[in-house]
């Protein structure tokens, strides 16, 4: 990792940038792939499953049987687990839920409004690399909670054509029926364009790499609704002298290895950390099996160090990172002051891999920046909402000749005699 020292504010943007791919040519090749799925479905599909991922599958679609063997191939223990972490989930999400609320703006005059789930959504599951079981948790939980009627979850396969044991055991676990085996952009596409085995849904949730972000993006123009622009993961650590540099490093290494694309960022006020930090670094990496991919992150990885805590969360507020976590002595009075970020893990005791398994909270955030105007996933995110309003004849008569004289200050004729009518009645 980069240390600099003290930067001037006018070059922390540069500092603070992704290490992002050219998004023109990422666009250009993911659209071809989309165009070439929008005209021929399942067969493009199918063509990209083989050159992908190394695999020729006649039918994409998990079986009953594929499911029920996947249970038997998970130990009792990452049973227990799984069930434990989504019943937290479960905890968490359903006390988001609202009770509708009616609301008298003015006599006579009664406003509500009413969450629905979104009928049908699609979830995207990273399943290469590292088969991330644990987002299927966090987000067919919420999806059932809010009461979709239908979830389509697509994850690659491996060479031997199949879905890992612990995903399918997860998403029978969470109720979801329509398994698929497609990765990559090509999920993206099925899922909002449709083909002949993979049902058109209406907002699809889920993280990936730079490909499946670009292809979320691109088909969020015309096809479907997307949760976030969510890609490549990314932590920054907030530390001061009470900070452990054996945890410090463990967090900053628990994204490293999820890509070589990843970003981790030490922000800190005491340079004696920074030693103790990458010794701590170099020892845990010995042990890593994905050693080479952390390593490779942190060579797009800094530590900045400045003076004043103040300038510290300046810094990563600009930054606004999908993770945050604030390993300083009084980190509940710097997390108040915290606007921009996806996640924020508190003290030393709370690392990152708990919100991304087990605390309950959903691990689905926005990167690449977009923690300044996006939320992570929550209940809201599989819902929509829906505003009523009912008037009495009472109300119309007050409220009527404001929306006269505005409708009238508008030139829109119409809208006012809508309301000047039921006046008169």
């Amino acid at each position: 990792m980069e240390t600099i020292i003290n930067p001037d504010r006018s070059i922390w943007a540069e500092l603070l940038k992704r290490p992002l791919l050219d998004t023109t040519s990422l666009n250009e090749s993911v659209g071809l792939v989309l165009d070439e799925i929008r005209q021929k479905g399942d067969e493009a599909v199918k063509k990209y499953t083989g050159h992908f991922d190394n695999v020729e599958l006649e039918n994409s679609c998990v079986s009953e049987e594929e499911i029920v063997e996947a249970e038997s191939l998970v130990s009792d223990s990452l049973k227990d687990a799984i069930k434990s972490a989504a019943e937290n989930i479960e905890i968490f999400h359903k006390a988001q839920l609202q009770e509708v609320k009616k609301v008298e703006t003015v006599s006579g005059v009664l406003c509500w409004q009413k969450s629905v789930a979104i009928e049908k959504v699609g979830l995207y599951i990273p399943g290469g690399s590292a088969p991330l079981f644990s987002t299927v948790l966090m987000l067919a939980v919420p999806a059932k909670i809010a009461g979709c009627k239908e979830i389509v979850l697509c994850s690659p396969p491996n060479k031997e054509g199949k879905l890992h044991p612990a995903i399918l055991y997860a998403a029978s676990l969470a109720g979801v029926k329509k398994i698929f085996k497609i990765g990559g952009v090509q999920a993206v596409g099925a899922m909002a364009i449709g083909t002949e085995s993979v049902p058109k849904v209406n907002k699809i949730f889920g993280p990936g790499n730079q490909f499946v972000m670009a292809a979320k993006q691109l088909v969020s123009i015309a096809d479907v609704a997307i949760d976030m622009p969510a890609g490549p993961s990314e932590v920054a650590v907030m530390a001061d002298n009470t900070a452990v540099p054996a945890f410090v490093a463990a967090d900053l290494l628990s994204q490293a290895e999820h890509g070589p694309d990843s970003q981790v960022v030490l922000v800190t006020n005491t340079k004696e950390l920074i030693a103790e930090v990458e010794k701590e670094l170099e020892i845990q990496l010995a042990n890593l099996s994905r050693r080479s991919i952390a390593e490779k992150a942190l060579a797009n990885s800094r530590t900045i160090v400045l003076d004043s805590q103040e300038e510290m969360v300046d810094l990563i507020n600009e930054y606004a990172p999908e993770h945050l976590i604030i390993s300083m002595g009084n980190y509940a009075e710097v997390a108040e002051r915290i606007t921009n970020a996806g996640s924020v893990f508190l003290g030393n005791y709370t690392p990152e891999s708990a919100g991304d398994y087990a605390s309950g909270t959903n691990h689905t955030l926005p990167t690449n920046g977009w923690a300044n105007a996006y939320s992570g996933v929550n209940l809201d995110s599989f819902m929509k909402k829906i505003t009523f309003q009912e008037i009495t004849p009472e109300g119309i008569q007050s409220l009527g000749p404001v929306i006269e004289k505005m409708a009238e200050a508008e030139l829109l004729e119409a809208h006012k005699n809508a309301a000047t009518l039921r006046m008169k009645k």
